[in-house]
């Protein structure tokens, strides 16, 4: 298929809420497909419609274990806790520390509108409420504790 450009922080479609898919469409396969080919050129693991220019509730996340595909997700629960640094790529070379529950249930359709459960701990916990709240405008940079900081400067202290 082919990759999208990444929307930048600054640009206002990733401050806008998502609308539902109501029917897959060639259009929205073809944008799956553009989405997964996006995230594993830019090295991500995760992205949502919006970041690609589309108000659709739509992502996209691999941790590792294969790609999953998310249409208007929903978060049904989450308990636990966990704090790390989380970057995003929209906001290229960036990065600050969020937290985030350690463990959610969701529930989406997947690329034959059917609906799944999804469970995740950790990485995958993370992703996914990183990604949800790309659908309703939400940036990781709202969550931040303290500082934005440039992603290399967390590789200096190994440098020396």
């Amino acid at each position: 298929m082919a990759t999208r450009k990444i929307r930048i922080f600054g640009d206002d479609v990733l401050r806008k809420r998502c609308k539902e898919i109501t029917e897959m469409t060639p259009k929205i396969k073809v944008l799956i497909e553009d989405m997964l080919d996006t995230m594993y050129e830019e090295d991500g693991v995760g992205l949502a419609a919006p970041q690609v220019g589309i108000l659709k509730r739509l992502v996209v996340i691999d941790v590792g274990e294969g790609p999953i595909v998310m249409i208007n997700p929903e978060i049904l629960e989450t308990s636990g806790e966990q704090t790390g640094y989380e970057g995003c790529l929209s906001y290229p070379g960036k990065t600050g520390i969020v937290k985030r529950p350690n463990y959610v249930k969701a529930k989406a359709l997947d690329e034959n509108m059917e609906e799944f459960i999804i469970e995740g701990e950790e990485l995958l916990a993370r992703a996914i409420c990183h990604e949800l709240d790309h659908l309703d405008g939400k940036l990781y940079t709202d969550f931040v504790e303290g500082d934005v900081v440039d992603s290399a400067s967390l590789y200096e202290d190994e440098e020396e």
